[in-house]
Order: C-alpha cells, then structure tokens, then sequence
C-alpha cells in the first residue's frame, strides 16, 4: 500500500535522482514530475532516475513492485499496461508520493544499471487501510523491473479508456 498523495506515486533512485533535479529543477522546458500533456494517456511520468505512476484515487492504493530476471509475462486482467526505462545506477529504489518524506518511505534493493519497467493497472477492489476520500475506480498498481541492455522508451503495451480517473 501507498498513498497516492496527488493521484500519484514515484519509483525513484533516490541520490542520482536528486542530484539531477538539483541542477534541472529551474528548466522551464520540463514538466514537473515529468508530467506532459500525452502523460495522461499513458498515465506515468517520466524523468531520469525516476517515473511518477499516475493513479485513478487520491488516496491510499494497493501497489506491487516485483523485481524478474527477464520480461514477465503481462497480466491479462490489466486494463492498461506501459513500459518504460528506469535507471537505476545505485540499485536501490524508493517508493513515495509527493505528500511524503522519501527518506522515510520503503526502499528496494534492484539490479544496478539500466532496467525496464512495467505498469500494469489491474482492477481491483478498495484497498485495507484506505481513507475512501474521493472518487476514482481502484486499480493494483503492479511494477514489473527487470535488468535491459538497451533503452526502449516509453511503449504503451494496451491501451486503458482514455478517461479512467473517476
């Protein structure tokens, strides 16, 4: 579980992450947490270090986040699954929203380097410990990452309806 502080949470390596938006965080040509305007088609935002998952509910959500070898297999009951690049060169990963401390939020130890990283939204029922706050359907936002030797981009896998937040 998360709380999807904003409709969001990121996945980040924390140190590179904040070392680059130390020096980048002025740029008027990037968009905050990576958030453009095709962003919520494909409902992450993407940065070095760091992708921000979009969510349908401000509010505590159920999240997964499972480390492979090599690309899983996509999950059939996903209504909508994207795949981006994650570099990671500390190999230690931490999760957080933008009302949290990341210092204080769980971490992961990961394959250091380059890894893929897949989204899938999979229907779900309301999570233990959510506050109700709020509309929006509720999703198990699975985090698939596993070890790439190259960079891919950003790929939408299946397309989710366009309005999914509510």
């Amino acid at each position: 579980m998360i709380d999807a502080d904003h409709w969001q949470f990121y996945v980040q390596d924390l140190d590179p992450y904040d070392a680059w938006i130390s020096e980048h965080a002025m740029d008027p040509d990037l968009a905050p947490a990576g958030w453009t305007e095709e962003s919520g088609v494909h409902r992450i935002g993407v940065e070095p270090h760091s992708i921000s998952v979009g969510t349908a509910r401000d509010d505590i959500v159920e999240s997964l986040i499972t480390v492979h070898a090599s690309a899983p297999t996509t999950d059939p009951a996903a209504e909508h699954i994207v795949e981006t690049d994650l570099d990671v060169p500390t190999g230690q990963l931490t999760m957080s929203s933008p009302g949290t401390d990341p210092a204080d939020r769980p971490s992961l130890t990961v394959p250091a380097g380059l890894l893929r990283a897949r989204v899938s939204y999979v229907p779900a029922g309301p999570p233990p410990g959510g506050t109700g706050r709020g509309p929006g359907d509720h999703f198990l936002y699975q985090v698939d990452l596993w070890p790439s030797d190259q960079a891919y981009g950003l790929v939408i896998v299946k397309q989710g309806p366009e309005i999914w937040a509510g």
